[in-house]
């Protein structure tokens, strides 16, 4: 019963071999220093642009077969997404305002009564 409730290879301890352990180790301290920080941060939004091109406009597969074909769909996608993110810091145009406020600052005219009946025509 409790084999199904652990798993054997949690408790085995393994090292990574020397070189790799050093470069790990290398990383991590490089991390922490200043000069990384915009270096990582460029990453990020890089990585943030390519995700935004994969999963919401669907660029990981290519609707067309030639390279150029691909190439000017592409393009006319990234124009797309420039557009979307210049409408993003665009003010938003103010709201207008309903019909019934404008009913009552300006009302109709009043109805003209009728003088004859319409006339029936033959």
């Amino acid at each position: 019963m409790k084999a199904a409730c652990t798993r054997t290879d949690a408790r085995r301890v393994s090292f990574l071999p020397r070189d790799l352990y050093d470069t790990h180790s290398e990383s991590r301290t490089e991390q922490q220093t200043q000069e990384w920080l915009p270096r990582y941060s460029l990453r990020a939004a890089i990585e943030s642009t390519i995700s935004e091109f994969v999963n919401g406009h669907g660029m990981r597969q290519c609707r067309y077969r030639s390279e150029d074909k691909a190439h000017v769909q592409h393009v006319l996608t990234a124009i797309a997404v420039n557009l979307e993110r210049i409408d993003a810091h665009l003010p938003p145009e103010p709201a207008s305002p309903s019909g019934l406020p404008r009913l009552a600052a300006h009302p109709p005219a009043p109805a003209l009564a009728r003088r004859h009946p319409p006339r029936r025509l033959s």
